[in-house]
C-alpha cells in the first residue's frame, strides 16, 4: 500500500494529545514522504461564532478559519518542524462525517484520529467522533489514546 496523503483529526481540546498524535504521525508520514492534511470540523453554531470573532464575515472559507484555531496551529508547527508537508481543511457540520468525508476528498490513504479511554456508559451518552471514524471512513485508521 502507497502511503501519499495521512489526515489527522484536530478537535477541540486535543491540546493534551498533540504530543502522541505528533508522535505517531511523524513515525509513519515521515518515512514515506506523505503529506499531512489536517482536519478541524466545526458545528454550524461554532463555526459562525469563530468566524465572526476572527472578522472573516458571512463568506467565510472553513480551511481558513481551521487553520487559525490555535490547536490547528500546533500540530501543523510540530509536524512542519518533523519536516512534513502538512496543510489543513476545515469542515462544518457533524464531525465524524466530515472527517470521512474531508478523508475521502483529499485522497486519504490513512486516517489519524486521538482519543482517550471513555466507560462505556460514556460512549453511549455522548458518541464518539473516533469510532464514527473508525467504523465509517473507507480507508485504515489509526487510533492514538491518550490518557
Amino acid at each position: 500500500m502507497a502511503l501519499d496523503t495521512v489526515l489527522v483529526a484536530v478537535g477541540p481540546g486535543d491540546e493534551e494529545r498533540t504530543d502522541p498524535v505528533v508522535t505517531a504521525v511523524s513515525d509513519v508520514a515521515g518515512p514515506a514522504d506523505a503529506a499531512v492534511v489536517l482536519v478541524h470540523v466545526f458545528s454550524r453554531d461554532r463555526f459562525a461564532e469563530v468566524s465572526d470573532r476572527l472578522g472573516f464575515g458571512d463568506d467565510a472559507d472553513p480551511d481558513a478559519v481551521a487553520a487559525r484555531q490555535t490547536t490547528v496551529q500546533a500540530f501543523r508547527d510540530r509536524l512542519a518542524d518533523a519536516g512534513l508537508d502538512v496543510s489543513v481543511r476545515g469542515g462544518v457540520g457533524e464531525p465524524g462525517e466530515e472527517i470521512t468525508a474531508l478523508a475521502e476528498e483529499s485522497g486519504a490513504d490513512l486516517v489519524f484520529v486521538g482519543g482517550r479511554k471513555r466507560r462505556p456508559t460514556g460512549k453511549a451518552v455522548f458518541g464518539s467522533v473516533a469510532q464514527a471514524v473508525l467504523l465509517g471512513a473507507s480507508c485504515p485508521v489509526t487510533f492514538v489514546r491518550s490518557g
